[in-house]
């Protein structure tokens, strides 16, 4: 006897529904209202579950890619970086939500379906399992495609995001050559490559659906003609039976579907662990100390570091003291930058030692090096907020010390004028300010910082004569009160240096003060006479020039 045919039986006798309506219709509205709860709570709970594990993924690669040395980011680009932060995080929280789906709520289903045609027919339902590989192979072979294109156009949106940000980041460059064609001829080869990948994964996306209505049609007609003229099963059991059987196939046409989903996000996965599996090659020892102050001095012992295979630094020794001002002059290309990243370990030297106080610099947190350390670069970082914000950058100094260190940057005089002065804001990478006036915040930056240690990397590079005037003084001023170390070609900032040292090709050539070199070095004295006579004459030029309204 029949199980499922035993239970039916006793809900009849029970609720008599051919004579009781009115408890038919409250079964079929609880029915109902328990299976909307049932659908909003499931599909809420997994959707939620899957935008927490987005949001702690983003946060995870943010904190990750932070830790992770100067030399990851010499071979990864912004489009590639941001796509994986964002496009790659946002494919996964939905991949994981169609997992939940297909993992968890189809298997459930499906058992309790076929669980009830076994019980109905155990011979009938051995037609099921005839069609389950017929089922299972369209469903593994597609999913290979689509795994395989995903993992294709997601590097093309790599690529594509290049294309445009290089675009937006040089549009000036783009108008003054005239170049929108051959920027357009780019973006257009990287759009149409995108456009064939998406359609091919459009196209294994949605041929899954159409194959397994196709061969679930011919199983059910098989059913029918099976029960009916082979077992003889009734009219009314084999319609139970056909619908059971369409429950079962329904969950199995949805999980086809969002497969292809879930095989994208398993690519995106893939992305993201790439970086996230990266180790940094720069971490604090165990027991590294803090560094309070400096007290003695910084030193460079036998020093060799090698980029891409080449030795941009060769056996580079020198010395700076405390309150000594030391500049670093060369031709282009001779190491000098590398010096001053090497310092707050934005890169480890292969060979030999660099010093602070006598203590291996790895000896010390790089945190508390890099917040004895002010950097100003060549090339100025200004972020979208208010003036006063980019000169504090994160810290809580008064406005007295924010506007001390404007004044001492000679950066005071524009931002007086700008309409809200030291609560303007700044257009995005400081846009609408000029080349001087980034530079001159940039300066004020470091010195509201009142570092131990001071490094200028061709700071002065964008400012006018009087501009550069101006902080060639406020950088004499701290002569003797913080060290100082200058990259410099306008060799008019550096003449004040305690001690100057000469690279070429990343080796020591010479070092002294600036006579000394004038008198032993020749290459100095070439770049000496030549640069000078080049400033001075621009600042002829720049007093004759009349002045217009």
């Amino acid at each position: 006897m029949n199980p499922l045919n035993i239970v039916i039986g006793k809900v009849k006798q029970k609720f008599e529904f051919s004579n009781n309506i009115n408890a038919l219709v409250l079964i079929l509205l609880c029915v109902a209202v328990f299976k909307a709860i049932w659908l909003f709570a499931s599909r809420y709970t997994t959707q939620l579950l899957a935008i927490r594990v987005s949001r702690d993924l983003r946060q995870q690669y943010f904190e990750h890619i932070q830790a992770l040395p100067m030399s990851f980011y010499q071979k990864h680009n912004i489009g590639s970086l941001s796509s994986r932060v964002v496009g790659d995080a946002g494919q996964i929280a939905t991949s994981i939500n169609s997992w939940l789906t297909n993992y968890l709520q189809t298997p459930f289903t499906i058992v309790t379906c076929l669980s009830m045609c076994v019980f109905l027919s155990w011979r009938l339902s051995l037609v099921i399992f005839v069609g389950v590989p017929l089922i299972i192979m369209p469903i593994v072979f597609l999913a290979r495609r689509v795994k395989r294109v995903s993992r294709q156009l997601q590097s093309n949106q790599e690529k594509f995001a290049n294309v445009l940000i290089d675009f937006l980041a040089g549009i000036q460059t783009v108008k003054i050559f005239s170049m929108e064609a051959f920027s357009l001829k780019k973006y257009k080869e990287q759009n149409d490559r995108m456009a064939v990948l998406e359609s091919k994964t459009a196209k294994y996306g949605l041929l899954t659906r159409p194959i397994l209505h196709a061969i679930t049609t011919v199983c059910l007609a098989s059913v029918v003609l099976f029960g009916l003229y082979t077992i003889g099963m009734s009219l009314s059991q084999l319609i139970v039976f056909c619908g059971l059987l369409q429950l079962v196939y329904e969950p199995v046409k949805k999980f086809a579907d969002e497969n292809a989903n879930i095989q994208r996000g398993i690519v995106a996965a893939e992305r993201m662990f790439e970086v996230l599996h990266l180790k940094p090659e720069i971490e604090d020892r165990p027991g590294a100390i803090e560094i309070k102050q400096f007290e003695d001095k910084i030193e460079f012992d036998h020093v060799w570091f090698r980029y891409q295979g080449e030795w941009v630094l060769k056996d580079l020794s020198f010395t700076v003291k405390k309150g000594e001002t030391v500049a670093i002059v060369g031709p282009t290309g001779a190491g000098k930058s590398t010096i001053v990243q090497l310092l707050p370990r934005l890169f480890e030297a292969q060979q030999g030692e660099i010093r602070i106080d006598g203590k291996p610099v790895n000896a010390y947190t790089q945190k508390s090096i890099r917040e004895m350390i002010a950097f100003v670069s060549q090339k100025p970082f200004l972020f979208l907020d208010t003036v006063a914000a980019n000169i504090a950058f994160g810290r809580n100094f008064s406005r007295e010390k924010i506007e001390a260190a404007a004044k001492r940057a000679h950066a005071d005089e524009f931002i007086s004028r700008m309409p809200q002065k030291y609560d303007s804001m700044l257009a995005e990478a400081g846009q609408n300010l000029s080349g001087g006036q980034q530079q001159r915040l940039a300066i004020a930056r470091a010195l509201v910082k009142d570092a131990s240690v001071l490094v200028l990397d061709e700071a002065t590079s964008s400012l006018d004569a009087m501009s550069e005037l101006h902080i060639k003084k406020a950088i004499a001023s701290l002569h003797g009160e913080v060290t100082q170390i200058l990259i410099a070609h306008r060799l008019s900032t550096i003449e004040h240096a305690d001690k100057i040292i000469y690279l070429d090709r990343g080796t020591k050539v010479a070092e002294g003060n600036k006579e000394h070199l004038l008198k032993t070095c020749e290459p100095f004295r070439l770049m000496w006479e030549t640069l000078y006579r080049s400033e001075k004459l621009e600042a002829i030029q720049a007093e004759m020039t009349p002045v217009t309204s």
